[in-house]
C-alpha cells in the first residue's frame, strides 16, 4: 500500500487512516498538526513566553520567518504569491510561517477587496 501524501510504501502497523486516506507515518502527524491562524490561546501563549524569554521583534524566530518579516516591512503589504516567490519558498510552508508570525503578533492579513495582503501587525492603515 502507498502512502497517499508522499507515495511512500507502507505495510501493516505503518498505515495511518484518516478520512478514509492512508498515510505514513510522518505524513499522518504532518496532517494532524495543523496550525491555526486565529487562534488566540496560541497569540497568549506566544506573548507570555516571549515576554518571559525577553524577545522583541524578530528575536526568536528562524531565519526563514525573519526573512518574511523583513520583506514585509520593506514592501508594506504583500500577497502570498510575492512572498512564495521571492523567498522561494512553498506555500505550504509559507501558512505555517504566517501562522506563528500571527500568533507572536509580527504580521497579519488584510484584505482589500478580493485581495489578501500580509502587513505588520502594527502597521497604520
Amino acid at each position: 500500500m502507498l502512502c497517499t501524501k508522499c507515495g511512500e510504501s507502507i505495510h501493516g502497523e505503518e498505515i495511518f487512516v484518516y478520512a478514509g486516506q492512508n498515510y505514513c507515518e510522518d505524513c499522518y502527524l504532518e496532517t494532524m498538526s495543523v496550525l491555526k491562524t486565529c487562534d488566540p490561546m496560541a497569540v497568549r501563549s506566544a506573548r507570555l513566553t516571549r515576554e518571559r524569554l525577553g524577545q522583541r521583534g524578530t528575536e526568536g524566530l528562524l531565519p526563514v520567518q525573519k526573512k518574511i518579516v523583513d520583506f514585509v516591512q520593506k514592501r508594506g503589504k504583500v500577497t502570498r504569491e510575492q512572498v512564495v516567490e521571492a523567498l522561494k519558498i512553498e506555500p505550504e510552508e509559507l501558512e505555517k510561517h504566517f501562522s506563528i508570525l500571527r500568533h507572536c503578533e509580527l504580521v497579519k492579513g488584510l484584505k482589500e477587496g478580493n485581495r489578501l495582503y500580509l502587513i505588520l501587525m502594527d502597521a497604520e492603515l
